[in-house]
């Protein structure tokens, strides 16, 4: 007989060893969570490391009443491990935290009440702190929403779809009968893993959720503190992540545009990223070769562009483009 519970928090890791046992701490000490059921599932999502092992240990010496689970994904890809993370959860509600994400202590019983207050939310993100290891450029703020810094005041705050902004998957929460009725079984997108840069499951995911009818939001008590190393803001880094986040565009653009309307919506980002360009080298000139963020920006705008051409090549509109 199968056993639903109220609440699943889910760890997609790879090679998390160093991280999770400060996550799995502040797991076991959460507040506030008696008057419902839940547990805590890691998917393993291929990691090379001790993350098994780490696991295991906390298993051993469990002693609090909701369980702690681990399960393993062989296929790389962030979107692969949130799916198997969604088929092993018992939970109504599935509450993603990545491995240096760490939630306040009051973070799952916020999670969890929030669904109960908002029964059309099919989804809805935390409020997302960033925890830097050395201070990143003045100008940062620019760019630091990509990193999944979500920091939008606090009051719960509903994703309207005709704004086409949507909450980063750091933090999300997902109705299970919400993701179970709208996300596909293989998505397009599956994640950023090594020869492929591609990004932006998580607003794949979620732009199906809205698309089905459901609301998405952002709850401000939910806090989280996003830790973010210093190789993360070097521009070896950031140039690839933001060339990933480019070019995964025309997926995440039309996903809401219906068949006609895709020629038209077609010309029409490419007006608008054409413009973006030129505009931002007028502005920021040499800029955007010895500035970090404008170069970042300029890395964006113009893996926008080429989005649709490179998905193209590489056999994307074979998966329903």
């Amino acid at each position: 007989m199968t056993i639903y519970l109220d609440f699943t928090v889910a760890i997609p890791t790879y090679n998390g060893a160093s991280r999770l046992p400060e996550l799995l701490t502040r797991l076991q000490n959460q507040l506030g969570t008696e008057h419902f059921s839940w547990e805590i599932i890691v998917v393993d999502n291929n990691s090379k490391d001790n993350t098994a092992k780490v696991v295991q240990s906390y298993q051993k010496n469990w002693q609090c009443p909701y369980p702690l689970k681990y399960c393993f994904e062989r296929k790389q890809g962030a979107a692969y491990a949130r799916q198997l993370a969604v088929e092993e959860a018992k939970g109504k509600f599935i509450g993603f935290l990545d491995d240096d994400n760490f939630p306040e202590l009051n973070w799952v019983a916020a999670a969890y009440d929030f669904g109960q207050k908002y029964p059309k939310a099919g989804a809805y993100g935390s409020q997302n702190h960033p925890e830097w290891e050395v201070e990143p450029p003045e100008n940062f703020q620019r760019i630091a929403p990509f990193l999944a810094i979500t920091e939008r005041g606090n009051l719960p705050l509903r994703y309207e779809a005709n704004k086409k902004l949507l909450p980063p998957a750091a933090g999300l929460v997902v109705r299970r009968e919400a993701w179970l009725e709208s996300v596909p079984s293989h998505s397009i997108l599956t994640g950023r893993v090594t020869g492929n840069m591609l990004t932006s499951e998580d607003l794949e995911t979620l732009s199906y959720i809205q698309q089905k009818g459901w609301e998405i939001w952002y709850n401000p008590e939910m806090e989280i503190y996003h830790r973010i190393p210093k190789w993360r803001l070097h521009k070896d880094y950031l140039i690839p992540f933001f060339q990933g986040i480019g070019l995964s565009r025309y997926v995440t653009r039309m996903l809401n545009v219906k068949s006609w309307a895709k020629p038209a919506a077609f010309l029409l980002y490419m007006i608008n990223d054409l413009r973006k360009i030129i505009l931002h080298l007028l502005r920021y000139r040499l800029q955007v070769k010895t500035d970090l963020v404008a170069a970042c920006e300029m890395q964006l705008f113009v893996s926008s562009l080429i989005s649709p051409f490179y998905l193209w090549r590489n056999g994307y509109f074979d998966k329903g483009l």
